[in-house]
């Protein structure tokens, strides 16, 4: 009982770490300022299940679907980068909060942004995609097994649960408040985008030029 309560300690601290909800929250502050609460709680919820399914995907047949489609965590990381890079340059310009959504428009917005980019690359990242399958792979019984999925569902639930604090910070903030944070966050994205990218490209570029 004790290595279990030890395995849940390890992958609670991991994934809170990884995921970092904190994090993520002035991201999908400023993506979803314009929305109506019911929009960005269904926001928050579609992303946390994209992100949960994900992480239990790759968990299960991460190896086998990287190794299948010739896919490495690096290049992973390099796409995560790029992405990260042309969200923040947009949040650097207020672009994302700068016209109101229409009411026909919100629910393809809502499906756009709540899987890429909230919960894939933002929430279900390349080391949190990395360390589910690690994590499988030390889980060799089931209830180790077990407890993995319940403390990845814990930390989700955690995820949406400060994401939808973040809606009130909204309202707080307002207009002038919304593009000032947005502007902030986007020149840390795009510092975290070149950490990504660095952290996937050097390793390709070291075995291209044949570096230990």
């Amino acid at each position: 009982m004790d290595h279990l309560v030890e395995f849940a300690l390890v992958v609670f601290t991991s994934f809170i770490t990884l995921i970092n909800p904190l994090g993520v929250m002035p991201v999908f502050m400023t993506m979803t300022a314009n929305l109506e609460s019911s929009a960005r709680k269904k926001t928050a919820i579609k992303a946390m299940i994209v992100a949960f399914g994900a992480l239990m995907l790759f968990a299960f047949t991460g190896q086998v679907l990287f190794k299948f489609f010739g896919i490495s965590v690096d290049s992973f990381r390099i796409v995560g980068g790029i992405i990260f890079f042309m969200l923040g340059q947009d949040m650097l310009q207020a672009r994302l909060g700068r016209t109101k959504i229409k009411p026909e428009d919100v629910k393809e917005y809502v499906g756009d942004i709540s899987v890429t980019p909230l919960a894939i690359p933002m929430i279900c990242g390349p080391g949190a995609i990395t360390n589910a399958i690690v994590m499988m792979e030390d889980a060799n019984t089931f209830g180790m097994k077990a407890t993995l999925i319940i403390m990845i569902l814990v930390v989700c639930a955690l995820t949406l649960f400060v994401l939808w604090f973040g809606a009130r910070i909204i309202k707080l903030l307002g207009d002038t408040g919304n593009k000032i944070l947005m502007r902030l966050m986007g020149l840390i994205v795009m510092v975290i985008a070149v950490e990504f990218f660095l952290s996937g490209f050097t390793p390709i570029f070291r075995r291209i030029m044949g570096i230990e």
